[in-house]
Order: C-alpha cells, then sequence, then structure tokens
C-alpha cells in the first residue's frame, strides 16, 4: 500500500492545478460532504467562479467513465484511472497505485474533510465554526473513539446516513458550518441514548456466520456504527469482521464492514467495495433483493466451499422478518 505524500508540498502546488471542470465526492458519509463542499469552495477562491459539485457512492464511482480533461476527487480512492494530467485526488484511503501524472494530496491520518480544509486554510478559508466541524468529523470518520467528543462526533455523522448527503446539502444550502449545533443533532442524541442499550442486547443475540471470520448484525434499532464497535470492543462474538446490511433505495442493498486489526478492507475488497481498514463498504449485486439473497450471495463469494453445504432454512426465515423491517424503514 502507498504510504502517504508529504502534504505541505502539495499544498503549494495546489495553487498551480488547472481548474476543475467537475469536483467529485463520496456521496455515502460526512467526510465526504465536508471534503467536497470545502474544495468546491476552495476552486470558487482559485478560479473566481463556482465548479459543480458530484457525489457518488463506491459502486456506482466505480463504474463511471470519467473523461473530464480536469478534476478533482476526494474521499475516493486513487486508483490507475485517476492517475491524468490534470486531475487531483486529496484522499485517506490506502491504494495500491502510485501518482505519476495526477497531483495526489493523501495522508492516511487525517480525514479527507481535514486534508481539504487544509488546503482551504492555506488559502484564506477558515472559521471557528468549520475548524469545529471538521474536527468533529474527523474524529467520526477516523473511529477515534478514545477522543472525548467521540459520542458527539458520531451525532454529526449519523446526520448524513439518516438524512441523506444531498437532503443536508439542500437543507444548509451548501453552509455546512451551519450543522455546528443544529437542532437535528438532538434527534440523533435522543435516538443514541434511548435506542442504543437496547439495539446492542439485541445484536448480541442476532448474529449470522457467514464464514469463520465473518458474521452478519442484524440492527433494527440504535445507531450501527456503535453498536458494531461495541460489539467487536467487547469481544461479545467470535468473529473479526462484523457486517451489517442497509437498503438504498428501492433497489440496492449495501453491506458495511468493521473491523479492529485491518481485516474489513480485505472482505469489501472480494465485495469488489472499498474503503478503510477497519471500516469499509461494498454494494451487492441487484440481484440481491432481499436478506436471504444477500446471505447466499456473500457465503458464495467469501466463502464457496462451506456455502455448498448451507441450508437457509431458520436463516431465511429470520432475516425474511429483517428484509420486511428494511423494506418499512425505506417506507418512513
Amino acid at each position: 500500500m502507498v504510504k502517504a505524500a508529504p502534504c505541505p508540498l502539495a499544498l503549494r502546488e495546489m495553487r498551480h492545478a488547472p481548474k476543475p471542470q467537475v469536483i467529485f465526492t463520496h456521496e455515502s458519509d460526512l467526510d465526504g460532504l465536508v471534503a467536497g463542499v470545502l474544495l468546491q469552495r476552495l476552486a470558487t477562491k482559485l478560479y473566481g467562479t463556482p465548479v459543480p459539485l458530484e457525489a457518488y457512492h463506491y459502486h456506482a464511482w466505480k463504474q463511471r467513465d470519467c473523461r473530464e480533461h480536469t478534476a478533482w476527487v476526494t474521499d475516493l480512492t486513487f486508483e490507475s484511472r485517476l492517475d491524468r494530467t490534470g486531475w487531483v485526488v486529496v484522499d485517506h484511503h490506502l491504494t495500491d497505485c502510485t501518482a505519476k501524472s495526477a497531483q495526489l494530496i493523501l495522508d492516511h491520518n487525517k480525514s479527507a474533510g481535514l486534508l481539504a480544509y487544509d488546503l482551504c486554510r492555506e488559502n484564506g478559508i477558515e472559521s471557528p465554526e468549520l475548524d469545529r466541524l471538521v474536527h468533529l468529523n474527523n474524529v467520526a470518520d477516523l473511529f477515534l473513539d478514545e477522543d472525548p467528543d467521540f459520542a458527539l462526533a458520531s451525532d454529526y455523522a449519523s446526520l448524513v446516513k439518516v438524512y441523506q448527503f444531498w437532503n443536508l446539502h439542500r437543507l444548509l444550502d451548501g453552509q455546512i458550518e451551519r450543522l455546528i449545533d443544529h437542532p437535528l443533532l438532538e434527534v440523533m442524541a435522543t435516538k443514541r441514548r434511548v435506542e442504543d442499550p437496547i439495539g446492542y442486547e439485541w445484536c448480541k443475540r442476532n448474529v449470522v456466520p457467514i464464514t469463520a471470520e465473518v458474521g452478519l448484525v442484524d440492527t433494527v434499532i440504535g445507531n450501527t456504527n456503535l453498536l458494531v464497535n461495541r460489539l467487536l470492543e467487547e469481544k461479545a462474538t467470535p468473529f473479526s469482521v462484523l457486517m451489517t446490511i442497509f437498503r438504498r433505495g428501492s433497489t440496492v442493498m449495501v453491506a458495511s464492514l468493521r473491523s479492529r486489526n485491518g481485516e474489513a478492507i480485505k472482505v469489501a475488497e472480494k465485495l469488489r467495495g472499498g474503503g478503510h481498514p477497519n471500516a469499509a463498504g461494498a454494494v451487492l449485486p441487484r440481484s440481491t433483493r432481499s436478506i436471504p439473497h444477500a446471505i447466499e450471495y456473500l457465503k458464495q463469494v467469501l466463502d464457496p466451499q462451506g456455502s455448498k453445504a448451507t441450508s437457509f432454512g431458520d436463516i431465511g426465515s429470520l432475516f425474511d422478518a429483517i428484509d420486511a423491517e428494511l423494506s418499512s424503514k425505506e417506507r418512513r
């Protein structure tokens, strides 16, 4: 994997980068929202005119044909197809590629939002509100669970999970600093205090083995990231990687993976996904329209030998109910 590039040099060179035709960012989380908006502001400051922002989930991004002559990309893993003259990639994910033509600003120890904010501050774009938001985003995205702001940061990150990227962007009119002390955080905090203890007890009793190392967790209530992290931290299951599945829209199912020692990214890559060593994800094929189908697919990909002897009987019945609950949540 490629090590982090020295950022101070990259900061100086950024001023000489050509104007991007578009800025690409990750649609699934707060880090993508923060990094994308900040780079959009930076482009406006440097070039005097706005640059369009586009957001993608991993699966759609990998299938997009990138024909732009110039572009900025953030919070999406650097890969060979992005190594193009006139392209700038601001990211923190592990990558096997080395930049030969593109300008790569890479630091595994910072969120994409913090890297983008470093660039902004070098160009006079900063405020106390942005300082606070970028800090909370960094804590949440890097899962710095020993930071005193960790629980609050998780509430901020949950806003994007619950209300979705573009809904929040429109609600805030692109002014992401308005998230600081936003009334919606009261909803997140209340949900965490009330739902998480109930959800944790449920999760412990409802983990289905996919392989000897991977378990699928049913999370019917509570903050999924916090619940799964607690299961891993307390070693409440025998699995080193814990997976959850959620539905996006009416046809797409997404697997989210968590671990403590870098195993999650390896599993995600087998599913044609990506992310961080301990926090990764993948979009499942459209043919997996229900949880039992998803389980069957996951077993075939991750444990092809073991899946041949698997009977879904009771598991299928259990997850039919879970699938109904997912559909109910989608309707709500």
